[in-house]
């Protein structure tokens, strides 16, 4: 039984799970909005909104953190110069996510993810 298991594992193994997590991160600061499957939307939003409040405090510690979660210093730098000082005033609550039509090929239940 998954009792208190709160996390989707996607038939991944852990490392491959946070390599998803970052792909998908590092995407949405981007584009800033991703079409993705619901389950990996619904996954990625409180990864991407903790990121966003730790940009949002501008600190050295807050930047270094930021880049090697995202193991890329050039969307980090994206996301607290440009994304983070939009929600300056903002409590939380930053992405949206819509569902969409399911997909072609295999029916599976679709969703956008993007900034407000």
């Amino acid at each position: 039984m998954r009792h208190s298991n709160k996390n989707r594992k996607f038939g991944r193994e852990k490392n491959q799970r946070v390599a998803l997590m970052k792909s998908l991160a590092r995407n949405l600061i981007i584009h800033e909005k991703i079409d993705t499957t619901e389950a990996k939307a619904k996954e990625l939003r409180p990864y991407i909104e903790k990121m966003v409040t730790l940009a949002k405090r501008d600190t050295l510690l807050s930047k270094r953190l930021l880049t090697a979660r995202l193991s890329s210093a050039l969307q980090s730098k994206k996301l607290y110069k440009d994304i983070a000082p939009r929600y300056a005033k903002r409590a939380g609550g930053y992405t949206r996510i819509m569902k969409l039509n399911r997909r072609l090929s295999d029916g599976s239940k679709m969703a956008r993810i993007e900034f407000i």
